[in-house]
This record gives C-alpha cells, sequence and structure tokens, in this order.
C-alpha cells in the first residue's frame, strides 16, 4: 500500500487495481467507502477498458467475438509502481498475453494520484504502444460514505449538480445495458435527493456532458465531497436492496452497450481511439470539505 499524506489529508492506495482504498482528513475522519463485502467489497476501482457492461458479455471486432466481465480487467490486475514524491504516486499497467486474448492491444495505463491541499487529483494516461488504432473506455467508480447517516438509519442523502436545468438520465438495467428511452431526474435548481428506491433502476447515469460537478452534502446543505469531472457520463449508484450507507460517484469516459448490440466494438457509445503512438490524459479530482 502506497500513502501520501499532507496537512489536510492522507490517502492510501493498493497497487491491485491502483486503487483508493482511503480518504481521511487530519482528524482522521474516513471519507472513502471500506468494501465491506456484505454490501460492496471494493472502494474506488478503475474500469478499463470498458465502462459497465457488454451484451450477453461479449463484443466484436475485426470479425472476432471476445468474452470482457462488466467494467474490463484493469480493477484486478497489479499495476506497478513507476514515480512516487511525497505528494504524488503514479502505477502502470501494461498488457499481458491473458490480456490480448480478451483484449487484443498493445497499451501502458498509468494512474497517478496527487494530493493539493484538499483535493485529490485522479489522473488517467492510456498510450498506444501498438501498431494499430485502438479503442477503449475508461472511468472511475468511487464510493463515498453518506454524510450523517447513523447506524440502522434508512439510506438518505442530498447532491447538487452544477446544471440547474433539466436533467436526464438513460437506464442501464436490462443485462447490464442500457434501454430505449431518456428519462426525467427530478431534480430542484440542481438538489437531487436520493433514498434507496433512487437506485432500483440499478445506477443514475447523466450522459451528454449534463454534468460537471456532483456535490454530496450533509444535512445542513454543506459540501462533504466535490467530484469535479470534464467526462461525457457520470454515474451514480449504491447497490439496491442492500441498504448500504455509501454512494459512488463515477466519472465515465463511456457507457453500457445498448440492449441488444451487436455491433462492432469501435462504433460503441462514447468509444475512444487512438493511433499508434498516441496518448490520452484526462483528470477528475475529489475535494474534501
Amino acid at each position: 500500500m502506497e500513502t501520501l499524506k499532507n496537512e489536510q489529508l492522507q490517502i492510501a492506495v493498493n497497487p491491485l487495481g491502483a486503487e483508493l482504498q482511503s480518504i481521511k482528513d487530519s482528524n482522521g475522519k474516513e471519507y472513502l467507502w471500506q468494501a465491506d463485502p456484505n454490501y460492496w467489497a471494493r472502494h474506488s476501482p478503475i474500469l478499463f477498458p470498458i465502462v459497465c457492461g457488454l451484451w450477453q458479455g461479449h463484443y466484436r471486432i475485426d470479425g472476432f467475438e471476445y468474452p470482457m466481465e462488466r467494467h474490463g480487467f484493469a480493477r484486478d490486475m497489479e499495476f506497478k509502481l513507476i514515480a512516487r514524491t511525497e505528494q504524488k504516486v503514479t502505477f502502470a499497467l501494461e498488457d499481458t498475453l491473458h490480456t490480448r486474448r480478451i483484449y487484443p492491444y498493445h497499451f501502458m495505463l498509468s494512474v497517478t494520484y496527487r494530493l493539493d491541499g484538499n483535493k485529490i487529483h485522479v489522473i488517467w494516461h492510456v498510450h498506444n504502444t501498438d501498431d494499430v488504432e485502438i479503442h477503449f473506455q475508461i472511468g472511475g467508480h468511487p464510493a463515498f460514505y453518506v454524510p450523517d447517516l447513523e447506524e440502522g438509519e434508512p439510506m438518505a442523502g442530498t447532491m447538487k449538480f452544477d446544471n440547474e436545468g433539466a436533467i436526464e438520465r438513460i437506464i442501464g438495467n436490462m443485462g447490464g445495458c442500457i434501454i430505449p428511452g431518456r428519462f426525467a431526474l427530478e431534480t430542484e435548481k440542481g438538489l437531487w435527493k436520493f433514498n434507496e428506491e433512487s437506485f432500483k433502476e440499478d445506477a443514475i447515469i447523466i450522459d451528454k456532458c449534463q454534468v460537471k460537478q456532483v456535490q454530496l452534502l450533509d444535512k445542513q446543505q454543506r459540501p462533504v465531497i466535490t467530484v469535479d469531472m470534464k467526462t461525457p457520463a457520470v454515474g451514480i449508484w449504491s447497490p439496491y436492496g442492500k441498504h448500504a450507507p455509501f454512494v459512488c460517484i463515477e466519472p465515465w469516459y463511456g457507457v453500457h452497450d445498448t440492449v441488444e448490440y451487436r455491433g462492432d466494438f469501435r462504433k460503441k457509445a462514447l468509444m475512444n481511439h487512438l493511433q499508434p503512438g498516441a496518448s490520452f490524459l484526462a483528470e477528475y479530482t475529489i475535494t474534501v470539505g
């Protein structure tokens, strides 16, 4: 485990999946979900080279069909520590014989965590080390404790979006894939009150760059966690039916397949493409308080 610390925050990162494992303030208060397997046994996995699900668990490219599990394989692979300073740590993952059996490309994925006061910068760098164009999606999945939730109390909270107008969602609840239609998300001047029933249809998926900032508020309507992103989509999720005391705010460069999608992998919604030797660089930030 690698740890970074400044006067305001301390974080821990596991080389397995390059996954953020802990966010504590100077008083030792934990903000990141601690992976209780009774609810969800992860903290903040990295989603690569797909975000969410494939129709029937397979995708097709260049006349071949490949299997891949939901959210891809990076979250379950060991990354290598390649750089470290007092306030920054970088891990990298390269393709292997195993990955090429399910994702036929050479690549290097690096993930950097940098502390800056009460902010955590999460930086993704995808480099095409192949001699052909590669195609991928990438996303984050950090889970945060719902503020002011007492043990045994029904799960409920409030978020604030930077969009105070109408917001639409899409729904990905059929075989882990997106059903037809767009649906209104009931907000009031950017405020969204959520509870257990909010996630009955699985994640709230907000696409088309409608939201660039999500704040998780306490009962006094003060921001406890703020996630800033430039991603085209964001997912908000908590496991329905478990009364889990956490909620995920997930910046996504990608979304699920649509139901019954059997087209080419390259033509999936929100697919990213890299020519040989090219790189993709993106960042989101988590602010505490």
